[in-house]
């Protein structure tokens, strides 16, 4: 492996961490501000996020990529999703970093070398948790900070994206 369990683990507590300060720079009147009419709005980006490292995991460690196992786990999380609010897709966000350490802590360096056919591919389940997982919170992150950029967080930047912190203040010269 490329990553040891506990640098992969690491890694996706350290996405966790990134999302909820960023979710914490939204401000409740811009819920459903969305880029475009299709897109997801705010609320429904993170409403989302609070389900898809879960339950892509889920889908993994079971082989699910099919349509019919992907269908059994994705409409009840979606609809579980859906009916959160904001307060409650965060709390589920900021549970994800220890759910990821106890369902992947257990696996053994066999586990992640598994194959699993994902539509007639064979991946690796380690690499599928970071091409899937770890990939889709970095891309759904940069796709939050970006409606909180559109949103006027102008006060935004490159450390609350990739560090998860405000920018210390500037000292005076």
């Amino acid at each position: 492996m490329v990553l040891t369990k506990d640098e992969l683990i690491a890694a996706l507590e350290q996405e966790i961490r990134i999302l909820v300060h960023l979710a914490g720079k939204v401000d409740p009147a811009q819920l459903d501000y969305r880029p475009t009419p299709k897109q997801r709005s705010t609320l429904e980006l993170l409403q989302y996020m609070a389900i898809m490292g879960p339950t892509q995991i889920a889908i993994i460690k079971a082989d699910g990529f099919n349509r019919a196992a992907l269908g059994a786990a994705w409409s009840p999380a979606e609809k579980a999703a859906k009916a959160m609010t904001f307060d409650q897709a965060v709390a589920a966000i900021r549970q994800q970093a220890d759910h990821y350490a106890r369902e992947l802590g257990g696996w053994s360096d066999a586990d992640f070398r598994r194959d699993v056919d994902m539509f007639g591919r064979k991946f690796s389940r380690g690499a599928l948790i970071v091409s899937l997982v770890i990939n889709g919170h970095a891309a759904y992150r940069m796709q939050l900070f970006l409606y909180l950029k559109t949103c006027g967080h102008d006060e935004l930047g490159t450390m609350n994206l990739w560090g998860g912190a405000d920018m210390p203040p500037k000292k005076p010269a």
